[in-house]
Protein backbone atom coordinates (compact mmCIF):
# COMPACT_ATOMS: atom_id res chain seq x y z
CA UNK A 1 0.00 0.00 0.00
CA UNK A 2 1.50 3.30 -1.09
CA UNK A 3 1.17 6.51 0.91
CA UNK A 4 0.07 8.41 -2.20
CA UNK A 5 -2.85 6.10 -2.94
CA UNK A 6 -6.59 6.21 -2.36
CA UNK A 7 -6.31 3.02 -0.30
CA UNK A 8 -4.06 4.74 2.23
CA UNK A 9 -6.32 7.78 2.46
CA UNK A 10 -9.12 5.41 3.48
CA UNK A 11 -6.97 3.10 5.59
CA UNK A 12 -5.37 5.76 7.82
CA UNK A 13 -8.57 7.45 9.11
CA UNK A 14 -10.17 4.06 9.83
CA UNK A 15 -7.15 2.87 11.82
CA UNK A 16 -6.94 6.20 13.67
CA UNK A 17 -10.63 6.01 14.58
CA UNK A 18 -10.31 2.41 15.78
CA UNK A 19 -7.25 3.33 17.85
CA UNK A 20 -9.07 5.98 19.87
CA UNK A 21 -12.28 3.96 20.20
CA UNK A 22 -10.34 1.19 21.93
CA UNK A 23 -9.66 1.94 25.58
CA UNK A 24 -7.29 -0.90 26.44
CA UNK A 25 -3.64 -0.14 25.67
CA UNK A 26 -3.00 -3.77 24.79
CA UNK A 27 -5.99 -3.80 22.43
CA UNK A 28 -4.78 -0.61 20.78
CA UNK A 29 -1.31 -2.00 20.17
CA UNK A 30 -2.65 -5.30 18.88
CA UNK A 31 -4.95 -3.46 16.50
CA UNK A 32 -2.01 -1.36 15.24
CA UNK A 33 -0.01 -4.55 14.79
CA UNK A 34 -2.75 -6.15 12.68
CA UNK A 35 -3.14 -2.93 10.69
CA UNK A 36 0.61 -2.77 10.08
CA UNK A 37 0.76 -6.33 8.78
CA UNK A 38 -2.29 -5.69 6.62
CA UNK A 39 -0.59 -2.56 5.26
CA UNK A 40 2.63 -4.44 4.47
CA UNK A 41 1.01 -7.56 3.05
CA UNK A 42 -0.85 -5.48 0.48
CA UNK A 43 2.42 -5.43 -1.44
CA UNK A 44 2.69 -9.22 -1.35
CA UNK A 45 1.19 -11.53 1.33
CA UNK A 46 4.36 -13.59 1.87
CA UNK A 47 6.28 -10.44 2.82
CA UNK A 48 4.57 -10.65 6.19
CA UNK A 49 6.29 -13.98 6.89
CA UNK A 50 9.73 -12.47 6.20
CA UNK A 51 9.09 -9.60 8.60
CA UNK A 52 7.74 -12.03 11.18
CA UNK A 53 10.92 -14.11 10.84
CA UNK A 54 13.17 -11.10 11.46
CA UNK A 55 10.97 -10.08 14.38
CA UNK A 56 11.10 -13.53 15.98
CA UNK A 57 14.88 -13.85 15.57
CA UNK A 58 15.58 -10.51 17.25
CA UNK A 59 12.93 -11.03 19.93
CA UNK A 60 14.30 -14.37 21.17
CA UNK A 61 17.89 -13.16 20.78
CA UNK A 62 17.24 -10.16 23.02
CA UNK A 63 15.54 -12.36 25.62
CA UNK A 64 18.47 -14.77 25.48
CA UNK A 65 20.91 -11.91 26.02
CA UNK A 66 18.94 -10.54 28.95
CA UNK A 67 18.63 -13.90 30.74
CA UNK A 68 22.32 -14.76 30.95
CA UNK A 69 25.31 -13.23 32.68
CA UNK A 70 27.80 -15.01 30.45
CA UNK A 71 29.46 -12.65 27.96
CA UNK A 72 30.17 -15.57 25.64
CA UNK A 73 26.52 -16.61 25.52
CA UNK A 74 25.43 -12.99 25.07
CA UNK A 75 27.73 -12.80 22.04
CA UNK A 76 26.29 -16.05 20.69
CA UNK A 77 22.77 -14.66 20.87
CA UNK A 78 23.91 -11.41 19.26
CA UNK A 79 25.64 -13.36 16.50
CA UNK A 80 22.45 -15.35 15.94
CA UNK A 81 20.50 -12.12 15.58
CA UNK A 82 23.05 -10.61 13.17
CA UNK A 83 23.20 -13.75 11.02
CA UNK A 84 19.41 -14.11 10.99
CA UNK A 85 18.56 -10.55 9.99
CA UNK A 86 21.56 -9.86 7.75
CA UNK A 87 21.23 -13.32 6.19
CA UNK A 88 17.64 -12.49 5.28
CA UNK A 89 18.70 -9.15 3.83
CA UNK A 90 21.63 -10.69 1.94
CA UNK A 91 19.55 -13.45 0.36
CA UNK A 92 16.80 -11.20 -0.96
CA UNK A 93 18.85 -8.14 -1.84
CA UNK A 94 22.42 -9.25 -2.61
CA UNK A 95 22.43 -12.97 -3.53
CA UNK A 96 22.26 -12.50 -7.31
CA UNK A 97 24.61 -9.50 -7.16
CA UNK A 98 27.17 -11.56 -5.23
CA UNK A 99 26.88 -14.52 -7.59
CA UNK A 100 27.34 -12.40 -10.71
CA UNK A 101 30.44 -10.74 -9.33
CA UNK A 102 31.98 -14.01 -8.14
CA UNK A 103 31.45 -15.42 -11.63
CA UNK A 104 33.04 -12.34 -13.15
CA UNK A 105 36.04 -12.61 -10.83
CA UNK A 106 36.52 -16.30 -11.65
CA UNK A 107 36.30 -15.63 -15.37
CA UNK A 108 39.16 -13.15 -14.96
CA UNK A 109 41.28 -16.13 -13.90
CA UNK A 110 39.91 -18.24 -16.77
CA UNK A 111 37.72 -20.29 -14.44
CA UNK A 112 34.37 -21.14 -15.98
CA UNK A 113 31.43 -21.09 -13.56
CA UNK A 114 27.77 -20.62 -14.29
CA UNK A 115 26.33 -18.54 -11.43
CA UNK A 116 23.03 -19.52 -9.88
CA UNK A 117 20.51 -16.79 -10.56
CA UNK A 118 17.31 -16.83 -8.55
CA UNK A 119 14.12 -15.08 -9.56
CA UNK A 120 13.88 -13.09 -6.33
CA UNK A 121 11.63 -10.08 -5.90
CA UNK A 122 13.12 -7.64 -3.40
CA UNK A 123 10.63 -7.22 -0.52
CA UNK A 124 9.62 -3.61 0.03
CA UNK A 125 11.20 -2.06 3.13
CA UNK A 126 13.39 -5.06 4.00
CA UNK A 127 16.47 -2.82 4.41
CA UNK A 128 14.55 -0.73 6.93
CA UNK A 129 12.91 -3.33 9.16
CA UNK A 130 16.02 -5.56 9.30
CA UNK A 131 18.17 -2.63 10.43
CA UNK A 132 15.56 -1.48 12.94
CA UNK A 133 15.09 -4.92 14.48
CA UNK A 134 18.83 -5.62 14.59
CA UNK A 135 19.58 -2.30 16.29
CA UNK A 136 17.17 -3.32 19.06
CA UNK A 137 19.14 -6.51 19.75
CA UNK A 138 22.39 -4.54 19.82
CA UNK A 139 20.82 -2.01 22.21
CA UNK A 140 19.83 -4.85 24.55
CA UNK A 141 23.34 -6.32 24.28
CA UNK A 142 24.84 -2.93 25.17
CA UNK A 143 22.30 -2.58 28.00
CA UNK A 144 20.93 0.63 26.51
CA UNK A 145 17.42 -0.81 26.84
CA UNK A 146 15.74 -3.65 28.72
CA UNK A 147 14.60 -6.55 26.55
CA UNK A 148 10.93 -6.28 25.60
CA UNK A 149 9.05 -9.24 27.06
CA UNK A 150 5.78 -8.73 25.21
CA UNK A 151 6.16 -10.20 21.72
CA UNK A 152 3.25 -8.26 20.22
CA UNK A 153 4.62 -4.91 21.40
CA UNK A 154 8.01 -5.70 19.94
CA UNK A 155 6.40 -6.90 16.71
CA UNK A 156 4.60 -3.54 16.52
CA UNK A 157 7.93 -1.75 16.97
CA UNK A 158 9.35 -3.60 13.95
CA UNK A 159 6.25 -3.30 11.75
CA UNK A 160 4.69 0.08 12.70
CA UNK A 161 3.22 0.98 9.32
CA UNK A 162 3.94 4.75 9.05
CA UNK A 163 7.71 4.18 9.00
CA UNK A 164 7.86 0.59 7.78
CA UNK A 165 8.76 0.91 4.11
CA UNK A 166 10.69 4.20 3.88
CA UNK A 167 11.83 5.07 7.39
CA UNK A 168 12.88 6.80 9.42
CA UNK A 169 14.77 3.88 10.97
CA UNK A 170 13.60 4.28 14.54
CA UNK A 171 15.52 3.39 17.69
CA UNK A 172 14.09 1.13 20.33
CA UNK A 173 14.94 3.72 22.98
CA UNK A 174 12.65 6.23 21.27
CA UNK A 175 9.73 4.31 19.79
CA UNK A 176 9.22 1.28 22.06
CA UNK A 177 8.43 3.30 25.23
CA UNK A 178 5.81 5.28 23.29
CA UNK A 179 3.72 2.15 22.80
CA UNK A 180 3.17 2.10 26.56
CA UNK A 181 1.65 5.57 26.58
CA UNK A 182 -2.14 5.76 26.76
CA UNK A 183 -2.52 8.60 24.26
CA UNK A 184 -5.65 10.70 24.16
CA UNK A 185 -6.76 12.42 20.99
CA UNK A 186 -4.97 15.75 20.80
CA UNK A 187 -6.41 18.23 18.32
CA UNK A 188 -3.22 20.26 18.09
CA UNK A 189 -1.16 17.13 17.39
CA UNK A 190 -3.68 15.94 14.83
CA UNK A 191 -3.63 19.27 13.01
CA UNK A 192 0.17 19.32 13.15
CA UNK A 193 0.29 15.77 11.80
CA UNK A 194 -2.12 16.52 8.96
CA UNK A 195 -0.16 19.65 8.07
CA UNK A 196 3.06 17.63 7.97
CA UNK A 197 1.39 14.97 5.82
CA UNK A 198 0.05 17.61 3.43
CA UNK A 199 3.52 19.08 3.05
CA UNK A 200 4.88 15.59 2.42
CA UNK A 201 2.26 14.87 -0.24
CA UNK A 202 3.07 18.20 -1.89
CA UNK A 203 6.79 17.38 -2.03
CA UNK A 204 6.15 13.87 -3.32
CA UNK A 205 3.28 14.33 -5.79
CA UNK A 206 3.66 17.92 -6.97
CA UNK A 207 7.46 18.28 -7.00
CA UNK A 208 9.17 14.88 -7.02
CA UNK A 209 6.83 13.16 -9.48
CA UNK A 210 7.02 16.12 -11.90
CA UNK A 211 10.82 16.28 -11.72
CA UNK A 212 10.93 12.52 -12.30
CA UNK A 213 9.63 13.13 -15.84
CA UNK A 214 12.71 15.22 -16.67
CA UNK A 215 15.11 12.85 -14.94
CA UNK A 216 13.70 9.65 -16.43
CA UNK A 217 13.53 11.14 -19.92
CA UNK A 218 17.22 12.05 -19.90
CA UNK A 219 18.71 9.19 -17.88
CA UNK A 220 16.73 6.51 -19.72
CA UNK A 221 17.81 7.94 -23.08
CA UNK A 222 21.15 9.40 -22.07
CA UNK A 223 22.87 8.89 -25.44
CA UNK A 224 20.35 11.24 -27.03
CA UNK A 225 21.44 14.17 -24.84
CA UNK A 226 24.55 15.87 -23.51
CA UNK A 227 25.82 19.06 -21.92
CA UNK A 228 23.31 21.31 -20.20
CA UNK A 229 20.57 18.68 -20.48
CA UNK A 230 22.65 16.36 -18.28
CA UNK A 231 23.17 19.19 -15.81
CA UNK A 232 19.47 20.07 -15.69
CA UNK A 233 18.47 16.42 -15.27
CA UNK A 234 21.02 15.84 -12.52
CA UNK A 235 20.04 18.95 -10.56
CA UNK A 236 16.41 17.91 -11.05
CA UNK A 237 17.27 14.49 -9.65
CA UNK A 238 18.91 16.10 -6.62
CA UNK A 239 15.62 17.78 -5.75
CA UNK A 240 13.51 14.83 -6.90
CA UNK A 241 15.19 12.38 -4.53
CA UNK A 242 15.08 14.89 -1.69
CA UNK A 243 11.39 15.72 -2.17
CA UNK A 244 10.52 12.07 -2.73
CA UNK A 245 12.36 10.71 0.29
CA UNK A 246 11.74 13.60 2.68
CA UNK A 247 8.13 13.71 1.49
CA UNK A 248 7.65 10.08 2.50
CA UNK A 249 9.32 10.83 5.84
CA UNK A 250 6.98 13.76 6.44
CA UNK A 251 3.94 11.60 5.65
CA UNK A 252 5.28 8.92 8.00
CA UNK A 253 5.87 11.38 10.83
CA UNK A 254 2.51 13.06 10.27
CA UNK A 255 0.69 9.72 10.22
CA UNK A 256 2.36 8.63 13.46
CA UNK A 257 1.51 11.95 15.08
CA UNK A 258 -2.21 11.28 14.54
CA UNK A 259 -1.83 8.45 17.08
CA UNK A 260 0.23 10.63 19.43
CA UNK A 261 3.60 9.11 18.47
CA UNK A 262 6.68 11.13 17.55
CA UNK A 263 9.14 9.80 14.97
CA UNK A 264 12.57 11.31 14.51
CA UNK A 265 13.20 13.99 11.90
CA UNK A 266 15.06 12.49 8.94
CA UNK A 267 16.09 15.57 6.94
CA UNK A 268 17.28 18.99 8.08
CA UNK A 269 17.68 21.19 4.97
CA UNK A 270 20.62 19.11 3.62
CA UNK A 271 21.30 21.30 0.59
CA UNK A 272 22.16 24.19 2.89
CA UNK A 273 25.25 22.26 3.96
CA UNK A 274 28.68 23.86 3.57
CA UNK A 275 30.58 20.58 3.51
CA UNK A 276 29.92 16.94 2.67
CA UNK A 277 30.40 16.13 6.35
CA UNK A 278 27.64 18.56 7.26
CA UNK A 279 25.46 17.21 4.44
CA UNK A 280 25.52 13.76 6.02
CA UNK A 281 24.52 15.21 9.38
CA UNK A 282 21.41 16.57 7.66
CA UNK A 283 20.58 13.86 5.06
CA UNK A 284 18.76 10.63 5.98
CA UNK A 285 19.67 11.24 9.60
CA UNK A 286 18.25 7.96 10.89
CA UNK A 287 20.47 5.93 8.53
CA UNK A 288 23.58 8.06 9.07
CA UNK A 289 23.23 7.79 12.84
CA UNK A 290 22.55 4.03 12.51
CA UNK A 291 25.83 3.47 10.67
CA UNK A 292 27.62 5.71 13.15
CA UNK A 293 26.34 3.85 16.22
CA UNK A 294 26.27 0.28 14.91
CA UNK A 295 29.17 0.14 12.44
CA UNK A 296 31.53 3.12 12.79
CA UNK A 297 31.83 2.91 16.58
CA UNK A 298 32.21 -0.92 16.66
CA UNK A 299 34.98 -0.59 14.04
CA UNK A 300 36.79 1.63 16.50
CA UNK A 301 35.39 5.02 15.58
CA UNK A 302 38.01 7.63 16.33
CA UNK A 303 39.45 5.74 19.30
CA UNK A 304 42.16 3.78 17.47
CA UNK A 305 44.27 6.48 15.93
CA UNK A 306 43.98 9.04 13.17
CA UNK A 307 44.64 6.74 10.21
CA UNK A 308 42.21 4.12 11.52
CA UNK A 309 39.57 6.84 11.89
CA UNK A 310 39.93 7.79 8.23
CA UNK A 311 39.73 4.15 7.15
CA UNK A 312 36.63 3.60 9.29
CA UNK A 313 34.91 6.62 7.76
CA UNK A 314 35.62 5.43 4.23
CA UNK A 315 34.47 1.87 4.96
CA UNK A 316 31.23 3.02 6.59
CA UNK A 317 30.21 5.23 3.68
CA UNK A 318 31.12 2.60 1.11
CA UNK A 319 28.97 0.05 2.95
CA UNK A 320 26.16 2.59 3.26
CA UNK A 321 26.25 2.94 -0.51
CA UNK A 322 25.71 -0.80 -0.89
CA UNK A 323 22.79 -0.57 1.56
CA UNK A 324 20.96 1.59 -0.97
CA UNK A 325 21.08 -1.02 -3.73
CA UNK A 326 22.82 -4.10 -5.11
CA UNK A 327 24.74 -2.33 -7.86
CA UNK A 328 28.29 -1.04 -8.20
CA UNK A 329 26.88 2.40 -8.93
CA UNK A 330 25.76 2.65 -5.30
CA UNK A 331 29.12 1.39 -4.04
CA UNK A 332 30.93 4.07 -6.05
CA UNK A 333 28.45 6.68 -4.83
CA UNK A 334 29.10 5.72 -1.22
CA UNK A 335 32.87 5.56 -1.76
CA UNK A 336 32.91 9.04 -3.31
CA UNK A 337 31.09 10.49 -0.31
CA UNK A 338 33.41 8.60 2.02
CA UNK A 339 36.49 9.88 0.19
CA UNK A 340 35.18 13.45 0.37
CA UNK A 341 34.57 13.17 4.11
CA UNK A 342 38.05 11.71 4.64
CA UNK A 343 39.58 14.64 2.72
CA UNK A 344 37.50 17.11 4.73
CA UNK A 345 38.63 15.40 7.92
CA UNK A 346 42.26 15.82 6.89
CA UNK A 347 41.78 19.46 5.89
CA UNK A 348 39.45 20.30 8.77
CA UNK A 349 36.85 21.65 6.34
CA UNK A 350 33.82 20.42 8.27
CA UNK A 351 34.89 22.26 11.42
CA UNK A 352 35.77 25.34 9.41
CA UNK A 353 32.30 25.41 7.85
CA UNK A 354 30.73 25.38 11.29
CA UNK A 355 32.98 28.21 12.44
CA UNK A 356 32.12 30.30 9.36
CA UNK A 357 28.41 29.80 10.05
CA UNK A 358 28.85 30.99 13.62
CA UNK A 359 30.86 34.05 12.55
CA UNK A 360 28.35 34.96 9.85
CA UNK A 361 25.39 34.72 12.23
CA UNK A 362 27.16 36.77 14.87
CA UNK A 363 28.18 39.50 12.43
CA UNK A 364 24.64 39.89 11.09
CA UNK A 365 22.96 39.57 14.47
CA UNK A 366 25.03 42.20 16.25
CA UNK A 367 25.20 44.59 13.31
CA UNK A 368 28.67 45.63 14.38
CA UNK A 369 30.19 45.55 10.90
CA UNK A 370 29.60 47.76 7.83
CA UNK A 371 27.13 46.46 5.26
CA UNK A 372 29.82 45.49 2.76
CA UNK A 373 31.60 43.40 5.39
CA UNK A 374 28.36 41.63 6.29
CA UNK A 375 27.67 41.02 2.60
CA UNK A 376 31.15 39.59 2.12
CA UNK A 377 30.69 37.23 5.06
CA UNK A 378 27.33 36.10 3.66
CA UNK A 379 28.82 35.44 0.23
CA UNK A 380 31.70 33.58 1.86
CA UNK A 381 29.11 31.29 3.43
CA UNK A 382 27.24 30.73 0.16
CA UNK A 383 30.32 29.70 -1.84
CA UNK A 384 31.07 26.49 0.14
CA UNK A 385 27.35 25.70 0.03
CA UNK A 386 27.38 25.83 -3.79
CA UNK A 387 30.59 23.80 -3.98
CA UNK A 388 29.09 21.14 -1.71
CA UNK A 389 25.89 21.03 -3.74
CA UNK A 390 27.90 20.66 -6.97
CA UNK A 391 29.83 17.73 -5.51
CA UNK A 392 26.66 16.05 -4.22
CA UNK A 393 25.11 16.41 -7.69
CA UNK A 394 28.25 14.85 -9.18
CA UNK A 395 27.80 11.81 -6.93
CA UNK A 396 24.08 11.64 -7.74
CA UNK A 397 25.05 10.79 -11.34
CA UNK A 398 26.35 7.42 -10.11
CA UNK A 399 23.34 6.95 -7.84
CA UNK A 400 20.84 7.51 -10.68
CA UNK A 401 22.74 5.83 -13.51
CA UNK A 402 21.84 2.22 -14.21
CA UNK A 403 25.48 1.23 -14.63
CA UNK A 404 29.01 2.48 -14.13
CA UNK A 405 29.38 2.63 -17.91
CA UNK A 406 26.42 5.01 -18.15
CA UNK A 407 27.84 7.32 -15.48
CA UNK A 408 31.27 7.34 -17.13
CA UNK A 409 29.65 8.05 -20.50
CA UNK A 410 27.70 11.02 -19.15
CA UNK A 411 30.23 12.75 -16.90
CA UNK A 412 32.79 13.77 -19.58
CA UNK A 413 29.95 15.18 -21.70
CA UNK A 414 28.47 17.52 -19.10
CA UNK A 415 30.05 20.56 -20.73
CA UNK A 416 29.36 19.62 -24.35
CA UNK A 417 26.95 21.64 -26.46
CA UNK A 418 26.78 24.65 -24.14
CA UNK A 419 26.89 27.08 -27.07
CA UNK A 420 24.08 25.39 -29.03
CA UNK A 421 21.68 24.56 -26.20
CA UNK A 422 18.14 25.91 -26.54
CA UNK A 423 16.65 26.05 -23.03
CA UNK A 424 13.24 27.26 -24.19
CA UNK A 425 12.91 24.40 -26.66
CA UNK A 426 13.99 21.85 -24.06
CA UNK A 427 11.64 23.04 -21.32
CA UNK A 428 8.81 23.53 -23.81
CA UNK A 429 8.49 19.92 -24.88
CA UNK A 430 5.34 18.12 -23.76
CA UNK A 431 7.34 15.16 -22.54
CA UNK A 432 9.50 17.25 -20.21
CA UNK A 433 6.46 18.98 -18.76
CA UNK A 434 4.86 15.60 -18.21
CA UNK A 435 1.79 16.39 -20.29
CA UNK A 436 2.08 13.26 -22.42
CA UNK A 437 0.74 10.03 -21.03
Amino acid sequence: MLFNSLEYLVFLPLVTLAYYLLQSLRARNFMLLLASYYFYMQYKPEYGLLMLFATFVCYISALGISKTQSKAIKKLWLTFSVLGTMGLLFFYKYFNFFNRNVAGLLSFFNVSWQPLSLDILLPVGISFFTFQSLSYTIDVYREDIIAEKDFFTFALFVSFFPQLVAGPIERSTNLLPQFYQHNRFDTSKAVSGLRLMLFGFFKKVVIADRLAVIVDTVYNNYKSYNGVVYIIATVAFAFQIFCDFSGYSDIARGSARLFGFELMSNFERPYYSKSVTEFWRRWHISLSSWFRDYLYIPLGGSRKGYVRTLINLFVVFTVSGLWHGANWTFVVWGALNGAAIVIEKILGIGKRAGKQEYMREQAIKRRQKPWFVRAAVTIAGIIPMLITFAFICFTWVFFRAQSIDQALYMLPRFLEGLDTFDLQKFIGTRMILGLDS
